[in-house]
């Protein structure tokens, strides 16, 4: 029979974009984690038919995607939940998952104060997913953000590397999950 664990749930944001989708990546598999992203499943929906094409996705993706999420934290899985998170909605809905399902959770908020390397990334990088279309720097500079009201692991991009970045992660969940 499986222990279960008790602090399985990240729960992913940024002020804008870059280097959050690589960095989850890197943690889901050293800890070997369930990892959900926003994109693959919003794209998904896009893809299949369902809207037309100049529809927006509303709600949609987050909803199945907190969907997924419980049932695989019921599962007593480990669960990386990667989204851009602008709003505090949608992080209330994360952490509500989290206590429905009896689990802990850490929230992660990646930025990039380098405001010219950050411009840089979201200019030349290019979708994983297939049919995805990625934002403008224009986009992503004006996009609605709300500013973090609860405590939650900060890194910075434009001082962090990838490695870097995992391994402080991994230094506080092991602090509250040990069984890391």
């Amino acid at each position: 029979m499986r222990r279960r664990k008790t602090h399985a749930y990240h729960i992913w944001g940024t002020a804008r974009f870059w280097k959050k989708g690589a960095i989850a990546q890197s943690l889901a598999d050293k800890i070997n984690a369930f990892y959900l992203r926003i994109d693959s499943i919003e794209q998904a929906i896009r893809s299949s038919g369902i809207l037309s094409p100049d529809a927006e996705i509303g709600p949609a993706g987050y909803m199945a995607i907190y969907r997924v999420a419980a049932d695989n934290l019921r599962l007593g899985h480990f669960v990386i939940a990667d989204s851009v998170n602008p709003i505090e909605i949608t992080r209330t809905a994360y952490r509500e998952v989290a206590e429905q399902a009896g689990v802990g959770f850490l929230e992660v908020e990646v930025v990039c104060s380098d405001e010219t390397e950050h411009r840089h990334r979201v200019e030349t990088r290019r979708s994983m997913v297939e049919g995805l279309r990625l934002p403008t720097w224009e986009q992503v500079a004006t996009r609605r953000y709300e500013t973090w009201d609860r405590p939650h692991l900060r890194l910075d991009t434009a001082s962090l590397s990838v490695e870097e970045s995992v391994a402080k992660i991994l230094a506080v969940i092991s602090d509250v999950a040990p069984a890391i």
